[in-house]
Order: C-alpha cells, then sequence, then structure tokens
C-alpha cells in the first residue's frame, strides 16, 4: 500500500496526503464466521449471553478469567472485565461494554480497555429449520499505526481465527453431537 503513497510537498495537495496516510495507519478490519448451532433459540441465547461461558469456549492457554461479577440476564451497559493472556502469556486486562441487546436477535460488546483500539463484535442468532445461525462480526483496529498493520496478518489475524476456530469445535462438541 506503501507504493500508492506519492509525496508531493505543494501545500495544496498536502491535505489530501494527511487524510491518506490516516487511512493507511487507521485501517478497520472485520472478521465473520458462521455456525449451526443445533439447539432452540432460548438454550442458544442462554448459554451465548452468559459471560460465564465465555471461558469455556475460549481456549485454555489464553488463561481467560472474568473478574466481575455477572449478573444472570445480560443488559445494555454492562462492563465486564477479564484477565487474558493472548500473548506470550502475558497478563492484560480487557473491559466490555454490552451496548446493545435485542433478546433472543444479537448482542454487541465493544471494547473499553484492551489489546485492540477498536473492538466491536456482533452476536446474531437466527432461527432456521436445521437449527440457530449463529453469526459473529467482530470490527477492529489494531494498535501501534504501521506497526500494527504488519502484525495483523502474521499474528492478530491468525490468532482471531484461532480464537474462533477453538471456539467452533467446542460448540459443534456441546450442542451438534450426537451423544
Amino acid at each position: 500500500m506503501f507504493l500508492l503513497l506519492k509525496i508531493d510537498w505543494d501545500n495544496k495537495h498536502f491535505s489530501k496526503l494527511n487524510c491518506f496516510v490516516y487511512v493507511i495507519y487507521n485501517l478497520m478490519y472485520q472478521f465473520k464466521r458462521k455456525q449451526l448451532v443445533k439447539t432452540d433459540i432460548s438454550t442458544c441465547w442462554e448459554f451465548f449471553s452468559s459471560p460465564d461461558n465465555l471461558s469455556k469456549i475460549t481456549p485454555k492457554y489464553m488463561g481467560f478469567d472474568v473478574l466481575t461479577d455477572v449478573p444472570d440476564r445480560m443488559y445494555e451497559g454492562l462492563m465486564i472485565e477479564y484477565r487474558v493472556r493472548p500473548l506470550l502469556g502475558i497478563p492484560m486486562r480487557w473491559i466490555t461494554e454490552i451496548t446493545h441487546v435485542k433478546d433472543y436477535q444479537y448482542f454487541v460488546d465493544e471494547q473499553r480497555l484492551g489489546p485492540y483500539t477498536i473492538w466491536h463484535h456482533e452476536h446474531h442468532f437466527q432461527e432456521t429449520e436445521e437449527g440457530i445461525e449463529m453469526t459473529d462480526i467482530v470490527s477492529y483496529q489494531v494498535p501501534f499505526g504501521i506497526l500494527g498493520r504488519i502484525a495483523h496478518p502474521i499474528i492478530v489475524q491468525k490468532k482471531l481465527a484461532e480464537i474462533f476456530d477453538y471456539r467452533f469445535k467446542v460448540v459443534e462438541e456441546l450442542f451438534n453431537q450426537k451423544k
């Protein structure tokens, strides 16, 4: 992308250059994942909308711990604090806020403190004949400007896919395998 950057020191083009550089350094990414969950909407919603179940669907090596006492039902404005070790076992605080909830349809959590510059995670639930189609849409921005952009495909994107792959496997075991 830097090959597209043409430096023009003429003042009338300087603001365009600044805008272009801002786009380079502040790129948003989006990750989407769908999974069929073979259960009813009530069971699916109760499981995935409970922060207490996050540690069950997160890889063990991440050391994911919910530090906040959470209520039985989530609500808009709920702040949840976690400790997570996403890289090299280094502990990090992560605070998210539940910003939107429409029971049995979707909820959104947004990072307030943590490893990303921006983290906006939509959780959608759609009833189908086979079960519940669960869709996650994560829109995020990595920190550290161009260094973050370089690290994104090497570390961040792979780690995010790895986490959701693990979750897919656990959900298959919990809900989709015949017992």
